[in-house]
């Protein structure tokens, strides 16, 4: 099978709108979302791994190897108005696309992570409504492309559940090129492929920054500070179904956006699960490249 194309790391940065970055992350001032700094940011599912490990904190990492970020993220109203003390949470999975707290992960599905709080985290905006999360660059997991899940709380209620995506350039390149990110195989999903990115628009595809200790993911947050969200999948605050079972049964491998849980009637008839086909040569190439 012919390999996944590997630009080089210049290339795939001028791609990704990287730039040379001095300033620290919490004056970070988003340059792709800043004509949608009054749009309502569009709510999308949290998907099958969520939960509230009520961790009020900056760095998310508890040691977690990858690419360092900072998720600089700014928290306004319809009028353009910031939020100020509004509760901002962060999670995803890490360089081999797995959660924390939960099991049934991993390229084998039998990697777990129940107990786990690694790559979560809370934290209340200040006066500008600006908050900054210490992190790494997110893997991958079959049936998704790589993104980064966010909740606005107001009080007590969600005004805001949504999902940052990233270049799929400088994905690419830290995916072939770093130890952390090195999988059995490539991964199947892209930005313009996936459908909650799709629904999300490019509005939530970050802009990136170099900063001195790592990349800059840099967004804003439009949010109705009357919503009150539900999930469309019909989970509760606790996570799916109330939050994970005593028993640590994870959701579906694929994510929500994967293929469905368990066998068909009758097993598989190659005796494993069917697997998303992986974009390689050309065909790779214009999945992540825009316009070629």
């Amino acid at each position: 099978m012919p390999s996944p194309v590997s630009p080089s790391r210049r290339g795939l940065l001028a791609l990704a709108g990287a730039a040379p970055f001095a300033a620290m992350a919490a004056s970070a001032r988003p340059v792709a979302a800043a004509e949608n700094v009054c749009a309502l940011t569009p709510q999308v599912t949290q998907g099958p791994y969520w939960f509230d490990p009520k961790l009020d904190r900056a760095d998310i990492t508890e040691g977690k190897k990858g690419a360092p970020v900072t998720v600089a993220l700014t928290v306004v109203d319809g009028a353009c108005r910031p939020l100020k003390g509004a509760r901002v949470d962060i999670w995803h999975c890490d360089a081999q696309g797995v959660y924390s707290g939960y099991e049934g992960q991993g390229d084998d599905h039998q990697t777990a992570a129940k107990g786990a709080t690694f790559l979560r985290g809370a934290q209340a905006t200040d006066a500008a409504g600006k908050v900054a999360f210490r992190t790494i660059w997110p893997g991958w997991y079959e049936g998704r492309t790589p993104h980064i899940h966010i909740k606005v709380h107001l009080d007590a209620r969600t005004a805001l559940t949504a999902q940052l995506f990233v270049p799929d350039a400088l994905s690419e390149f830290l995916y072939e090129n770093l130890p952390a990110y090195k999988r059995p195989r490539a991964r199947d999903m892209f930005n313009r492929q996936d459908g909650i990115a799709l629904q999300g628009g490019e509005a939530m595809v970050a802009s990136v920054k170099e900063g001195k200790d790592g990349y800059v993911l840099a967004l804003v947050l439009g949010v109705d500070p009357a919503a009150d969200w539900k999930d469309d999948a019909g989970m509760g605050p606790g996570g799916p179904m109330g939050g994970p079972p005593p028993g640590g049964m994870g959701p579906p491998p694929g994510g929500m956006n994967g293929r469905p849980p368990g066998p068909p009637p009758g097993g598989f008839p190659n005796g494993g699960p069917p697997r998303h086909e992986t974009p390689t040569g050309e065909v790779r190439l214009k999945a992540i490249v825009p316009g070629v």
